[in-house]
């Protein structure tokens, strides 16, 4: 099951909407959106608007020089948040200012590499228990997986920072709004800018026509992982649709806006070999070429 943030702006690929609490998609639901091979998912009879012509429009990122994968924004944020405590003075950032900032980085670092992964995983476990109290075996009486997020981190005292707290939302956007205002200080130049990595390159979108995933697929834990990611085109991208031949021709698996999706389909009982490909999409369309065929051997002792 994917999770769902209801102050999301995302677009639900079934109805060609936003996510909305009463949405045509069946598949929708309070706990998140069921996705194919999870327990309850309904194929749903809604299917985007036809007839609509491709859209080539580029998706604008918000700053060329923040990262479009989350390994690499906590990386920025981290490098942010210590070098502005350094040349805040310089750049005329007065003292509140720096530790609101600092602040807001710090909480986005424990939701992206912390918080989230932990949801993730609590969200897997999930599944696997309402797959087990479907079709499992044994005596125990079931535990219901309970989530626990992982806990803040305390302060830093030899840094001289406080406990990381919530923060209001737009964290994020409030520190851009910090970097637009130094980088109007008179003291503001290309040196400060590399050092605190908010200068960037002129990004160039992709060619819609041609544009193609590549990804990979592997066994892990019993199921196949498809490692798959943007290509480096993730602000121009909306979500890649995945698509599975378990014999029967290709149907779709996952409409994915997150890189990296596991199938959490049972292997066979028999050695079979299962097919994958995937397209990108942009809003309701389809854009680029489908990728190529990757296989992987499946099931038996």
């Amino acid at each position: 099951m994917k999770p769902l943030y209801w102050d999301s702006e995302e677009i639900d690929p079934v109805t060609g909407q936003k996510y909305t609490w009463d949405s045509a998609n069946p598949n929708v639901t309070w706990d998140g959106v069921r996705e194919p091979g999870d327990p309850g998912y309904i194929p749903p009879t809604v299917t985007p608007t036809a007839g609509q012509p491709r859209k080539t429009k580029s998706k604008m990122k918000h700053n060329s020089f923040y990262p479009t994968n989350v390994p690499e924004q906590i990386i920025w944020l981290t490098n942010f948040f210590n070098k502005l405590i350094g040349h805040a003075p310089t750049l005329g950032v007065s003292p509140a200012s720096c530790a609101a900032a600092v602040a807001d980085a710090r909480w986005l670092i424990y939701l992206l590499g912390s918080y989230y992964p932990a949801l993730k995983a609590w969200t897997k476990s999930n599944t696997d228990m309402i797959r087990a109290a479907q079709n499992g075996t044994g005596d125990a009486v079931m535990v219901m997986p309970v989530f626990t997020p992982p806990a803040m981190p305390g302060a830093d005292v030899a840094a001289g920072l406080p406990a990381v707290v919530p923060m209001k939302p737009g964290a994020l956007t409030r520190i851009f709004s910090l970097v637009q205002v130094m980088q109007e200080a008179p003291a503001y130049d290309d040196a400060i800018a590399t050092d605190m990595g908010t200068i960037g390159t002129e990004a160039t979108g992709p060619d819609f026509e041609t544009i193609q995933p590549v990804f990979k697929v592997k066994i892990i834990g019993g199921q196949v992982f498809l490692d798959w990611g943007w290509g480096g085109f993730g602000g121009y991208l909306d979500m890649i649709q995945l698509q599975v031949d378990r014999g029967q021709g290709y149907s779709d698996l996952t409409w994915d806006t997150t890189p990296g999706y596991t199938d959490t389909q049972p292997f066979p009982a028999t050695l079979t070999t299962w097919k994958y490909r995937a397209i990108y999409r942009v809003g309701d369309d389809q854009v680029g070429l489908w990728s190529a065929e990757v296989g992987i051997a499946v099931g038996g002792s």
